[in-house]
């Protein structure tokens, strides 16, 4: 057994903050254990929670289409969550939470990887990877170093551009495309043959079932 499943089966029995309690289980990751490129969210939501699998409701299927866009597909990826427990009402994880929950299983997940570049989808992730003083409007597609010393860019959430129509989407959906293609180009500089696409987008519905 590797290191990144010991540690899935340790997160599984988790119970140390109050989130757990109001959740069916915790979320995970998934994807590639060796890849070179993580991407980091928020924390479950409804859908995440019903199916144990992180990004699979609306926000996942919309970054699923962001990552065929520049020829990636998310089992050739690892994707995770700053928060592992959905937090009641689907709200937005505090910055204490992020911090209880992420020094104790996204920074081990990361140790365990060693990506060569993290991707920060939205402003949680990114105040947790980054620092609290920036702004995902202001700091987006910007390169910086993680706390645990990775090579980061921010981008936004998926659920934003859910929220958002008109120009401003149209250009929002190119913001994310050219952060994830500068966060790909960066890990083929470094390894040009890694392989970032299975061939076909995958259906994770077929992959997870309710639990």
């Amino acid at each position: 057994m590797g290191e990144l499943e010991e540690l899935a089966q340790e997160l599984t029995k988790c119970q140390e903050c109050p989130l757990r309690k109001d959740c069916k289980g915790t979320v995970g990751w998934f994807g590639s254990p060796t890849s070179p490129l993580v991407l980091v969210g928020e924390g479950p939501g409804g859908v995440e929670d019903d199916y144990g699998c992180p990004l699979i409701g609306p926000s996942g299927q919309l970054l699923d289409k962001a990552l065929w866009s520049v020829k990636m597909t998310r089992d050739r990826v690892l994707t995770t969550n700053v928060i592992k427990c959905r937090p009641r009402g689907n709200r937005t994880p505090d910055i204490m939470e992020g911090e209880f929950c992420a020094q104790r299983w996204l920074d081990k997940e990361l140790e365990i990887v060693k990506p060569v570049v993290v991707v920060a989808l939205g402003s949680v992730a990114m105040h947790y990877l980054g620092n609290p003083d920036m702004r995902i409007t202001r700091d987006r597609g910007k390169w910086f170093k993680t706390k645990g010393g990775f090579d980061c860019i921010a981008t936004y959430h998926p659920a934003y551009l859910l929220r958002q129509t008109g120009k401003a989407l149209v250009q929002s959906k190119w913001d994310v495309y050219y952060d994830l293609k500068a966060a790909k180009e960066k890990v083929e500089a470094a390894l040009p043959d890694y392989e970032f696409s299975s061939g076909k987008p995958l259906n994770l519905f077929e992959l997870f079932k309710k639990r």
